[in-house]
């Protein structure tokens, strides 16, 4: 079974850092793309990162491009995204999601397997 559990979120200070992660089991990450998404209420879902496994390759959204940082360890079976830099627009509840064969700038809905979250919260 397909499984994705998110930890690292909390409260940090304005410019401050966080790194996120997101532990997979049930499946391999090299034949998966793995998404990192927040949401605020109210609003939409929106793609912040992604990584293909298979690869390597990276996207950053332009909110968060230049500050933040994706990774991948296929040995723990683990996707990071380390952001710097933090913002309170970067407050949120952000989820990592998995996909075989998406484009990273695909639109959320059509990520199939996707984790609880874990809450980020940037304070001014």
């Amino acid at each position: 079974q397909l499984q994705l559990v998110e930890s690292g979120g909390g409260l940090v200070q304005s410019g401050g850092s966080l790194r996120l992660s997101c532990a997979a089991s049930g499946f391999t990450l090299d034949v998966y793309t793995i998404g990192w998404f927040r949401q605020v209420p109210g609003k939409e879902r929106e793609g912040v990162s992604c990584i293909r496994g298979s690869v390597g390759s990276t996207y950053y959204a332009d909110a968060v491009k230049g500050r933040s940082t994706i990774s991948i360890d296929k040995v723990k079976k683990t996707v990071y995204l380390h952001l710097d830099s933090l913002k309170p627009e970067d407050t949120g509840y952000y989820y990592c999601a998995a996909e075989k064969s998406i484009s990273c700038d695909s639109y959320w809905i059509f990520w199939s397997t996707w984790g609880h979250g874990t809450q980020v919260t940037v304070s001014s």
